[in-house]
């Protein structure tokens, strides 16, 4: 009597067909199935944010509020410079170490710049002003930055200095939940909001 155990051979040359059949269902889920979910949940919960935070005026889309963009005119505020050329496709820092010659070059002719364009000493101006962000698009400044653009911003809209200061303030955003971070100031909020000011 053959007492040898030989039940193993039923499934000889099938096990390919159930790990076929697991890779399609992991496939369908975690590839399509939940990436749909995510994304409609996304939108039903936070649309504002799922559509990047797109800022409109009068219909037409004028920036994110997640993304910085250069301004050209004095009656302006200015962002942080930017080692991506302010484009969201191309996020990086300048990956210069602080001892790297260029980099600088770079912050003291950006601090020459500032300084003629605020009237003010080159020392007098905030380090967010001649650095980048790690990502290149930060859209912040630090209040003290906003603060030293209000004189050039005023005078170009030929506003009082007070009146542009108490609109720095109230743009000015605390630390989140009180502790994370560092008080900052959205640029484009804040020109928008100039913009819209009534004189």
């Amino acid at each position: 009597m053959n007492t040898h155990d030989t039940s193993f051979l039923d499934n000889a040359g099938g096990g390919w067909q159930p790990a076929l059949r697991f890779a399609i269902v992991a496939i369908a889920v975690t590839g399509l199935a939940f990436p749909l979910f995510a994304t409609a949940l996304g939108q039903l919960l936070f649309p504002l944010q799922a559509r990047g935070s797109l800022i409109e005026r009068n219909g037409i889309v004028v920036g994110s509020a997640l993304v910085a963009q250069p301004f050209v005119s004095d009656q302006y505020f200015q962002p942080r410079p930017s080692a991506a050329n302010y484009d969201p496709k191309a996020l990086s820092g300048s990956n210069w170490a602080p001892s790297n010659p260029a980099l600088r070059e770079r912050i003291a002719a950006s601090s020459a710049v500032i300084a003629a364009r605020e009237h003010v000493p080159a020392t007098a101006i905030p380090a967010d002003l001649v650095t980048a962000s790690g990502s290149g698009i930060d859209p912040h400044i630090s209040p003290a930055a906003a603060q030293l653009q209000v004189a050039r911003v005023a005078r170009a809209r030929g506003l009082a200095v007070a009146q542009v200061q108490a609109l720095v303030a109230a743009h000015t955003l605390a630390p989140t939940f009180g502790v994370l971070g560092q008080a900052r100031v959205d640029v484009l909020q804040l020109n928008l909001a100039m913009d819209a000011l009534k004189r």
